[in-house]
Order: structure tokens, then sequence, then C-alpha cells
């Protein structure tokens, strides 16, 4: 197969992958917002995504909340995960069409491995945060100004040296040669990649989390502002804008909040 035709069917596969998780993902959402929430004391709802439900247990909500996250990481994360993929397909020359598939594959189970991980820890503190916040009313009060305070740090993120030295790696091509065409180094460097990226993406995942990990229009634009960073010419740039617009949203929040 030429380089061509093997750009086209991985590209292809890759949009399809998109678009199930994505049609997915809105399916999922639509189905918890029928579902509603629980009023809680400040003002505020809380998503039925963090309670057991009649008949349900922990492990299963554990094991449901993980499904649901990892088609969303997969719908979220694909834009801005392919070139890096195709540019890794490049770097390995001339090693053979079947083995390049086979080693682009171990390098997404990687990535998505640290997102898994990801997810589970956000299931963890959510449910725990969930659980303290129903038995305590004067903390859920305070939920809407410290939804305001988490979007001001994670702003205040974008402008670090931590988060461009993350971002640079993220952003970082592998040179020709530079990476051994094996299954053990595929995996090695996904999951560095991952690492990588999640640690990027800490203070706007950490947005998702507290706006409403199942709002579309919320994992639209952080996905949107995701893709920028990686995508963008001068993704330092294009962080420090993000970052621009975050810290005006959580000033925005605290005032309606207060």
């Amino acid at each position: 197969m030429s380089v061509v035709a093997s750009q086209r069917a991985f590209f292809g596969v890759s949009a399809l992958a998109f678009a199930v998780c994505a049609a997915v993902t809105i399916v999922w959402s639509s189905s918890m917002s029928a579902m509603g929430g629980m009023p809680m004391p400040g003002g505020w709802t809380m998503s039925m995504m963090w309670m057991v439900m009649p008949g349900q247990t922990w492990p299963g909500l554990a094991a449901s909340f993980l499904g649901m996250w990892m088609v969303m990481m997969v719908a979220m994360m694909l834009p801005s995960l392919v070139p890096m993929l195709w540019r890794y397909r490049r770097a390995n020359g001339p090693t053979g069409e079947r083995r390049l598939d086979l080693l682009k594959l171990f390098v997404a189970l990687g990535y998505f491995l640290v997102w898994a991980m990801f997810g589970m820890a956000a299931f963890l503190l959510g449910s725990a945060l969930a659980t303290t916040e129903m038995q305590q009313p004067a903390l859920a009060r305070a939920v809407p100004i410290a939804i305001g305070v988490v979007a001001l740090i994670a702003g205040a993120l974008q402008f670090t040296s931590w988060k461009e030295h993350h971002l640079t790696c993220c952003r970082e091509l592998p040179g020709h040669g530079a990476l051994p065409a094996n299954a053990g180094a595929a995996w090695r460097y996904g999951l560095r990649l991952g690492v990588h990226c999640s640690f990027c993406c800490l203070g706007l995942m950490a947005i998702l989390l507290v706006v409403g990990v199942m709002d579309l229009r919320a994992m639209a634009v952080v996905a949107t502002a995701i893709t920028a960073e990686r995508l963008a010419p001068d993704g330092e740039r294009a962080a420090r804008a993000v970052g621009v617009v975050v810290i005006a949203t959580g000033l925005l929040l605290m005032a309606r909040a207060v």
C-alpha cells in the first residue's frame, strides 16, 4: 500500500472512531440529562452520575462511569492525537504497513490507559465529594463559588512554565528513527505521551469535572481548547489565549455565585 493510500485509510478509520464515540457520548449525555439531578443547597443541581441508583453497586457505578469516560475521552482527544500518531508512523520509516498499524495501536492503548487511570481518580474524588456535599449543607452552598475558584486556578495554570513544559512534550515530534520500531517502545511512548497530555490538560479537565462531565457544551469547548493548543502553529500563545478566556469565565462564575 502506498503512503498516500495508507494515510487515507488511517484518517478514515480515525474519523469513523471519532464519529462513533461522539455519537455514543451525545446519546449518553442526553440520557443523563433526562434523569435530571438532585437540587442542592446553594441553587445548583448534582448530577445523578455520582450516585448509586436502586439495584446498583459502587463497583457497577464505577464501571459505568469509566466506560462513559473512555468513550468521551476518545471523542475529545482523537482530533489532537491522530496527527501525532501519523507522525509517529512516519518516524518509523520503512517498517512494514501491518507492523506500523500494530505500533500505532500500542501507542494509542498506552495513551488511553493513562486517561483511564485519570478517569478512575476523577470518579473516586468526585463520588467522595458528592457524598460529603450531601451530608454537609454548608459545603454544598459553597460549590458555586468553588467552581469559579477552580476556573480561576485553571486559567492561571495556562500561563505557568509547568504547563508550557508538558505542552511542549505533547507537541514534540519524534525524529526519524528516534524510536525503536517495537511494541515495547510504542507502548512506553504512548504512556509517556498520555502522562504529558493529562498533566497538560489538568486545569481544563478540572473545569469539565466541576461544570458537568457530561455537559455537551462544556465537552465541546474543552475539546476545542485542547485541540487548538496541540495543533496551532504557536501552541504556547494558544494556551495563554485559552487562559485569558478561562480566567474571565471564572470571574463571571464567581460574580454570579456571589
